[in-house]
């Protein structure tokens, strides 16, 4: 049985998905208050990445951990609302999936601050 959902291609596609993900994106800042502190976190430190970062590599890992903070946190996100739209029941299982997506989220948050503190180590003391 085929999708009923996946019946766009080309470029009606590619502007349909982009509008879910505009849509996604509101949704998790609207609804998500650490989503919402993480976007903020992101607006003060992407604009300092090419100042603290020496080469296109050092910026590339200064943005890129900031970036894959707010994906894990999107997807922490999602996870959270499956579990809940299956049932609010306390059960092992759920618990389980949403401790997992909290545990990606502080790795997430710990190599940013790791990657963050690093240069700004090497800047100011290095």
């Amino acid at each position: 049985m085929s999708n009923p959902h996946k019946g766009r291609s080309g470029l009606d596609r590619i502007v349909h998905a982009a509008g879910y993900s505009a849509q996604g994106l509101r949704s998790a800042y609207a609804t998500e208050s650490a989503f919402r502190q993480e976007v903020w976190l992101a607006v003060l430190l992407l604009p300092l990445a090419p100042w603290l970062g020496r080469n296109w590599v050092e910026v590339c890992l200064l943005v890129g951990s900031v970036l894959l903070l707010l994906i894990v946190e999107l997807l922490n996100s999602a996870i959270e609302a499956v579990v809940d739209r299956i049932s609010f029941d306390l059960h092992d299982l759920s618990k389980r999936a949403k401790d997992y997506g909290s545990a990606a989220v502080l790795i997430a948050l710990l190599l940013c601050a790791l990657v963050w503190g690093s240069a700004l180590w090497r800047r100011w003391l290095g």
